[in-house]
């Protein structure tokens, strides 16, 4: 029932917060046992048919209280549709320096927003592909339950 209930929250929250300017958004669940193994990354296809504008991009992780970072660590490789690869890696800050939780709660999950690449470019048209895998030094990541790619138009 609880997944239920998750799952409808996601869904509504995922329609009612689709911006004009939105062209992807998409989230994963990591492991129904609330943690993500470094093996386990995950893949998003993003298609791109604009070159000519600026897009935001962002991660969002979504974690259970509990978790015991401040910052959850990630890389993640785009790979262009002519199979070019770059490679990144972004430090998620998920609780302030006085250990808060950063991002909006509901209940005991809270869901945070990090915009990692404003004012992206793109070279070509057609489908990139998104890789996020975790770089923790621990291994499973704990109290994690979802990643998250979102791609909005620069207005």
């Amino acid at each position: 029932m609880n997944r239920l209930l998750t799952i409808l929250a996601i869904t509504i929250g995922l329609i009612s917060c689709q911006l004009g300017g939105r062209i992807y958004v998409k989230h994963q669940e990591l492991s129904p046992q609330l943690e993500w193994l470094k093996k386990d990354a995950r893949e998003f296809k993003v298609p791109i048919k604009d070159i000519n504008i600026a897009y935001n991009m962002s991660l969002s992780f979504r974690y259970v209280y509990g978790y015991q970072y401040q910052f959850a660590k990630v890389k993640v490789t785009e790979i262009s549709p002519s199979g070019k690869k770059f490679v990144k890696e972004y430090d998620l800050k998920v609780r302030e320096d006085n250990g808060d939780y950063i991002g909006k709660a509901g209940l005991d999950i809270w869901d945070s927003d990090h915009l990692v690449e404003p004012n992206k470019k793109y070279e070509e048209t057609g489908t990139y592909t998104y890789i996020i895998e975790h770089i923790m030094p621990t291994d499973p990541l704990t109290y994690a339950m979802e990643i998250g790619l979102i791609l909005d138009k620069v207005k």
